[in-house]
């Protein structure tokens, strides 16, 4: 059974990836209503990553017969002045979930919780994989602010869609 303090802790995680997947949701509108195809698919897949980081977690706590709390979530930001401006905000979401992740592993090995620790491994791996395509995305629209379709040639060359991992956990509701 994880510790009390992991199981609170990765319960606020939950809402933190269910708010991460709404306002990737709208920055993928705010593409979308821009008729940049490219950012939206980019930016819908990260949704549905998101969502999925939730059911992992979700699934976890099911697996180890500990409270699941799935929290509501605040409305995401859906006003956007430029190409540049969703992008740098998702970088920003990226590291704080990754100081999330990272603060989740020293709760379980704190608490010598040495199963949660573990499970949080992918998480911060993956972080790592996020945190790196956003800012290299941040870095092309930057670039190409002036002409956004330099971006979706960008992404139509570069963003295809990642394999599945397979050292993934498993997330609940199986593959919906």
């Amino acid at each position: 059974m994880p510790s009390d303090a992991f199981v609170e802790k990765l319960n606020e995680q939950i809402g933190h990836e269910f708010a991460a997947h709404q306002q990737y949701v709208a920055i993928a509108v705010h593409y979308d209503a821009e008729t940049l195809p490219q950012l939206a698919r980019f930016f819908y897949r990260q949704a549905l990553e998101e969502r999925d980081h939730a059911m992992m977690m979700v699934q976890y706590l099911l697996d180890a017969d500990a409270e699941v709390v799935v929290p509501g979530v605040s409305a995401p930001q859906t006003k956007f002045d430029d190409i540049v401006t969703p992008v740098a905000l998702a970088l920003q979401q990226e590291k704080n979930v990754s100081d999330q992740i990272n603060a989740l592993a020293a709760t379980a090995r704190e608490a010598g919780d040495f199963t949660s620790e573990q499970f949080t491994q992918w998480f911060i791996k993956e972080q790592v994989e996020e945190v790196s395509s956003m800012s290299d995305l941040l870095r092309v629209v930057e670039r190409t602010r002036e002409n956004p379709l330099l971006a979706e040639e960008y992404l139509a060359r570069e963003g295809g869609a990642e394999a599945a991992d397979p050292t993934a956990p498993h997330a609940a509701g199986g593959a919906l």
